[in-house]
């Protein structure tokens, strides 16, 4: 299958245990996208398509069987992989609902100033909390947190974040 653009939805981590089951870091809501094909990709080569044999739910994280591995030896070697999907085939969102690759580049705007914040460079979702990486116009980083009370409005037509920052938080970020 040809795709424009490949959406990142996880990252293979380590074997579990003898049968060829790898440890998926899983950045997707929808278990359905690790039906049928998935893709993946070791460093800048291209990615490559692989079926997905059979995924369980072990403690959170998807474990995932991919035809043609069968032991821990294979599964080992597809540590480090990332897992793609085309763009054109993720399901359709609410109208309230973005996908996280959305959100990088747009514009992020104060609102109780209305002044132009910086841009989202990238999404970091690691420490159990989203976070926006919001580069300035100065090139300073703030790492945002995107919570619902601080979050008051995205519009992707216009390519626009609306927020309400902690108090603060900006001066940790853009005090000399």
């Amino acid at each position: 299958m040809e795709a424009s653009r490949f959406i990142e939805i996880g990252l293979l981590t380590r074997p579990h245990g003898l049968k060829g089951e790898v440890c998926v870091d899983y950045y997707a809501d929808s278990p359905f996208l690790l039906e049928g094909t998935v893709y993946l990709k070791a460093g800048r080569a291209a990615p490559r398509p692989v079926k997905v044999q059979s995924m369980r739910m072990h403690k959170g994280r998807p474990l995932v069987i991919f035809e043609g591995v069968n032991d821990r030896t294979a599964a080992e070697l597809l540590r480090g992989h990332v897992m793609l999907v085309p763009e054109d085939t993720l399901p359709e969102l609410d109208e309230d609902e973005v996908y996280l690759f959305e959100l990088e580049g747009i514009s992020v705007v104060i609102d109780e100033s209305g002044e132009h914040l910086g841009v989202i460079e990238r999404i970091d979702t690691d420490a159990y909390q989203e976070i926006w990486v919001i580069r300035t116009p100065q090139g300073k980083e703030v790492l945002f947190p995107a919570a619902a009370p601080f979050v008051l409005d995205i519009d992707l037509d216009s390519r626009t974040a609306r927020i309400a920052p902690p108090p603060g938080l900006l001066d940790i970020y853009l005090s000399d």
